[in-house]
């Protein structure tokens, strides 16, 4: 006979732990709760010799508990720890990030967490009879906390990129606020991340070639589009008509809405959008 005694003073995580075991499917298993002097103890008896099979199937419960009840609580010590330099606000906002990182590429990370969380605690529980929740967690699980340090990170990262974007934005709302416009009207044909612009005559106007000449390129890189966004920022136009060939917005394109804000209207179905979209008008290279 095998036994373990998991011990914590958390109620809502020691429901949860007699509840996982008067429900779960391992066999020759009795348990019971008991207080001593400073935990809770629930104590598990291992009635068979099958050691192995008692031991991954504890771990396998205990790692759904570990995931479902302490990965937010362990992410957000993580966050306010590493991170402190960014105030309450940006912290909820990365922390959000996280979870939509683990929300993109679910079976991904929750393997990883799992295999990390299932070896560490197999490998302890085969050779203690007790286990002491919060300690084990704090101290043991440093392969778990490293994949979590590693979400944290990249949704870190996401955030500083969106941070500076936004601020590249608002750097050129400001330019175009108190600049006098030198156009009136500029047509943007756009398709699959290629441009043409074409005056209020509908005369076309080349982009530059000369990186050297562009002198609002951003550093979040449009590839291409950066030499189109120049040049609207050169024209300054009171209007832009957008005419999405392949009705599709992506990011150059919701990027010159935020930066142009009511200057710009979108066009799907017009002379000129039907123009290139019908008779498969040639985009002249940038």
């Amino acid at each position: 006979m095998k036994s373990l005694c998991i011990k914590t003073n958390n109620s809502k995580i020691l429901d949860y732990l007699l509840n996982e075991l008067k429900y779960s499917e391992i066999e020759d298993i009795c348990f019971s709760e008991n207080q001593f002097k400073n935990y809770k103890n629930v104590i598990i008896h291992y009635l068979s010799t099958d050691y192995s099979y008692f031991y991954s199937k504890m771990s396998t419960l205990l790692s759904f508990l570990i995931t479902d009840e302490f990965e937010d609580i362990l992410m957000k010590r993580i966050l306010d720890k590493n991170y402190f330099y960014f105030d309450a606000i940006e912290r909820n906002k990365i922390l959000k990030d996280c979870y939509d990182i683990l929300s993109d590429e679910y079976y991904t990370w929750f393997d990883k967490k799992f295999d990390a969380l299932y070896n560490s605690i197999y490998s302890f529980i085969s050779n203690h009879k007790i286990l002491i929740l919060d300690g084990f967690i704090n101290f043991r699980l440093q392969d778990y906390t490293s994949i979590l340090d590693d979400i944290i990170s990249e949704a870190v990262n996401n955030y500083i990129i969106e941070k500076e974007y936004m601020e590249f934005i608002s750097l050129l709302k400001l330019y175009i606020n108190s600049q006098k416009n030198n156009s009136n009207i500029i047509h943007l044909i756009y398709k699959t991340s290629e441009s043409i612009l074409l005056d209020e005559n509908k005369n076309l106007i080349l982009n530059s070639e000369e990186i050297f000449n562009a002198k609002y390129l951003s550093d979040i890189s449009f590839s291409s589009n950066d030499y189109t966004l120049n040049s609207l920022l050169n024209l300054l136009p009171k209007k832009i008509y957008i005419h999405l060939i392949d009705n599709q917005i992506d990011e150059f394109i919701n990027t010159l809405q935020l930066i142009f804000e009511n200057r710009v209207s979108i066009c799907l179905n017009c002379e000129i959008c039907n123009l290139y979209r019908y008779h498969k008008k040639t985009f002249t290279k940038k």
